[in-house]
């Protein structure tokens, strides 16, 4: 059994699940193409501050609303059979029943939500003894990868096309992160 390491957004929810509320709030008409980086500031043209007061407030709402990938909760619910599937999120402790209300609205499978507070996942992935981490934002891919020396499964969005290191994967969907790890299970597992 593998120890998987799966964020939440822009993973298991898709990267544009964001952009309706940030046009409706800011009055853009941004899409996810036009995010080049993660750093929302960038693209809606507003201060730290500003973006931080609406995150503050939209953020339950959006969590609570956003919709599953295409593939994730399939792809999950096989793997929850054959994996522990460890959920390390950058989201707030106090975003925590919100995320468990999603999760079981959803059927998503799970066996441990942990919210660290912060994007630096490296003491949680340590904590957790991740064999595989599957991730969108692709300094923590990096980090998570050259610090542990695993494969960071890399889900490609517009914001994150920097080059990486020889261990973090690109995938466009579910589908092909599910077909990666079906081809190298057996050999991660010997590598433990």
């Amino acid at each position: 059994m593998l120890r998987l390491g799966i964020d939440i957004d822009g993973t298991i929810t898709p990267p544009e699940t964001f952009v309706p509320y940030l046009n409706k709030s800011f009055k853009k008409q941004i899409t996810l193409d036009d995010i080049k980086d993660y750093d929302l500031t960038k693209a809606l043209e507003v201060s730290y501050e500003e973006l931080g007061q609406w995150m503050a407030e939209f953020e339950p709402i959006i969590y609570g609303e956003a919709p599953v990938s295409k593939g994730a909760k399939e792809i999950l619910g096989k793997w929850k059979e054959k994996h522990d599937l460890i959920f390390i999120s950058a989201r707030g402790h106090h975003l925590y029943d919100t995320t468990l209300n999603w999760f079981e609205k959803n059927e998503v499978s799970f066996h441990n939500i942990d919210l660290v507070g912060s994007h630096d996942k490296l003491e949680a992935v340590k904590k957790h003894r991740i064999d595989v981490f599957f991730e969108d934002k692709h300094d923590n891919a990096c980090m998570i990868s050259e610090e542990f020396n695993i494969p960071v499964i890399l889900f490609n969005t517009p914001y994150n096309q920097d080059p990486v290191p020889e261990q973090v994967v690109r995938v466009n969907s579910w589908f092909e992160a599910e077909e990666w790890l079906d081809r190298r299970v057996l050999e991660l597992k010997e590598n433990r």
